[in-house]
């Protein structure tokens, strides 16, 4: 019934939450189903998306498991799961099983805030019958592509003493952009422009299954997912007019088949009185073989060059951890993790060239390698209750060895301490203030240490078998006032110290590889609010914001002067607000009519550019206006 968390019919599960929910109430905001009813959700996602002033985060794959969680939990527990984001696994609850959902601003009921300043808690009904659910999503690009479809069935249900639920996510995704690619002399001439259209295609499957038993007042959980995508991504780049008459036009094809695996389990066994023991077990398994093919063609229309990539990536991740938690401390509960980790990937690539005569092998260096990473991470923290005031102080730290092998090989390793502090005032359910001082380690990306070709620029992303992880001194001051049921706003300033910045990194005139670049920092402050909009005349409207403004420096290694951090240059639909540019925004307008079960709203996003930061090369990304419209 529950995606695989402790959920449970069983009451035991419903008495813990309620005997504790009296603790400290001005932590607590509670929304009763009955809250969500004019929206007409269909799932747990659509009530939880509905909250005021909440924003979901899935984890973004971080580091470890326990910076992974995001902010989601069912029945007070974090999914054992890191691939099965949050998100998806609310979206197979059904609306119907969910009691009411609690904002967590706080240490109550023995919750871990794991550095995040709000948790949303998702409570299940004690008793509910079996229930399917399905849906079909139609979507159409009129510009680029043809009708996009995403269905989705799952099932919950009880099975003798066995809770489960069962999903199958099929995903027919299309998409594409045309624009312009100008390439500038160093004295900023411009050398030439060409015309470039791309069109993405590609069909993706995701099966999961979640189980929940109890053993004696033990609560024991898996979750399994298994996963396939096959995709094609096109590009036809055409010189201009004003390009010189021997330029050559160009046509990429990168196809991609990934699979993926994840299995997950966790078991809670209460120690003593006092104390509670929390094992989880998670592993993690990526496979994905890609194929790069690019023609030149002449003016003419003859085919003069033909380059092939074919490379294999296999990614695994291990993660065993162990939590308790002691309340035998009068005002305060500590808690204790230890987590052991391994990281691994092996990548291979062949690269051909024919300039007419037959293929030629080009041999590149570091495509064949493989890099594992051994990890031990820890965190001792007390939280310590004083009236309003909640502060959580600890010490946390982790070990690491990388090994490499094949084309480099090498080892090296690596040691952080983590301390954390932050103190809460919540004079009252209405308004909370929260300071947060932490130190933070960045999860590296394997698949910085392995080459791959980069047909569409002439290049090869060399790999750097000397990467560090980036570390950064988080500073956060936030306030957040809420006022009527719907109506909040929160403001939040930041500043990051950053360590090893990972950028791009220069090795000759010609490339550069994912690298350290030396130390940075970022700034800025962010907007999230829910704004009732009744005083105006729009009777059941309200406007959320979401928006973040920043400035960050860090010195250019080719120039040695101060520049911005470079962006990531994804495609995420929607734009994503996260990430390295200076200001995003995100304008959703909903209006429900209830009595005519009818709503209506739109939504507006934008983000600023993005800068990639090459040793020959100034990369610019810009996204238009994001603007959607639905009844």
């Amino acid at each position: 019934m529950s995606a695989g968390l402790p959920v449970a019919t069983a009451v035991r599960a419903q008495q813990l939450i309620a005997d504790a929910e009296a603790e400290i109430p001005q932590e607590v905001v509670t929304f009763a189903a009955d809250f969500f009813a004019r929206y007409q959700p269909n799932s747990a996602l659509d009530m939880v998306q509905r909250i005021p002033g909440f924003q979901i985060d899935d984890g973004d794959n971080k580091r470890g498991f326990g910076a992974a969680s995001g902010n989601i939990l069912i029945n007070d527990r974090y999914p054992s799961a890191k691939q099965d984001e949050a998100s998806s696994i609310l979206e197979r609850i059904p609306a119907s099983q969910v009691e009411r959902v609690d904002l967590i601003r706080g240490q109550v009921r023995g919750i871990d805030l794991r550095a995040q300043s709000v948790v949303a808690s998702v409570i299940l009904r004690e008793e509910v019958l079996a229930a399917a659910r399905w849906e079909v999503l139609l979507r159409k690009n009129f510009d680029h592509s043809p009708l996009t479809v995403r269905s989705g069935f799952s099932v919950s249900d009880t099975w003798k003493d066995m809770e489960y639920n069962a999903g199958l996510v099929y995903r027919r995704f299309r998409s594409g952009e045309d624009g312009i690619e100008d390439i500038f002399s160093p004295s900023g001439a411009l050398l030439e422009a060409r015309l470039e259209e791309t069109f993405r295609r590609g069909d993706a499957a995701l099966a999961n299954f979640n189980m929940l038993t109890w053993v004696g007042n033990t609560p024991v959980t898996a979750n399994i997912q298994l996963g396939t995508t096959e995709a094609r991504d096109t590009v036809d780049s055409v010189a201009a007019p004003l390009a010189p008459a021997a330029q050559n036009n160009d046509f990429f094809v990168d196809d991609s088949d990934k699979q993926e695996f994840e299995l997950g389990a966790d078991a809670e066994l209460r120690l003593s009185k006092n104390l509670l023991a929390k094992a989880i077990f998670l592993y993690g398994r990526e496979d994905e073989d890609l194929r790069s093919v690019q023609n030149r063609f002449d003016d003419a229309g003859k085919l003069e060059l033909i380059r092939v990539a074919s490379s294999n990536v296999v990614q695994s991740e291990t993660i065993a951890r162990l939590e308790f938690d002691w309340a035998g401390w009068r005002d305060h509960a500590v808690k204790f993790d230890i987590e052991l980790a391994r990281n691994a990937i092996d990548g291979t690539l062949v690269q051909t060239v024919d300039n007419g005569s037959g293929p030629v092998e080009v041999p590149v260096p570091g495509a064949n390698i493989r890099v594992e990473e051994d990890r031990i991470d820890f965190l001792l923290i007390d939280t310590w209750f004083r009236d309003v005031f909640e502060i959580d102080y600890g010490i946390g730290g982790e070990s690491s060895t990388l090994r490499q092998s094949g084309d480099v090989t090498s080892e090296r390793s690596f040691t952080f301490l983590k301390p954390t502090l932050s103190v809460a005032y919540s004079p009252s359910q209405q308004r909370q203030t929260r300071l947060r001082l932490a130190r933070e380690v960045s999860q590296l990306r394997f698949e910085d240490f392995v080459s791959s070709t980069q047909f569409e620029d002439d290049d090869v992303a060399l790999g750097n078998p000397d990467l560090e992880p980036e570390s950064s001194w988080v500073a956060e001051l936030s306030e957040e006032r809420r006022f009527g049921e719907l109506g909040v706003v929160k403001i939040t300033l930041f500043y990051n110290w950053i360590s090893e910045v990972e950028d791009l990194l220069p090795i000759n005139e010609m490339f550069e590889v994912p690298g350290n670049i030396g130390s940075g920092d970022r700034r800025g402050a962010k907007l999230e609010a829910t704004l009732p909009l009744e005083r105006l005349g729009l009777g059941g409207a309200r406007l959320d914001i979401e928006a973040r403004v920043q400035d960050s420096s860090v010195v250019d290694p080719v120039t040695g002067s101060d520049r911005v951090l470079s962006g990531r240059g994804n495609f995420d639909k929607p734009l994503s607000l996260d990430d390295q540019n200076r200001y995003a925004f995100a304008l959703n307008f909903r209006q429900d009519f209830e009595v005519q079960r009818l709503a209506w709203g739109w939504e507006l996003r934008k983000r600023g550019k993005r800068f990639e930061y090459r040793v020959n090369e100034l990369v610019e990304y810009e996204d238009g206006l994001a603007a959607l419209a639905g009844l």
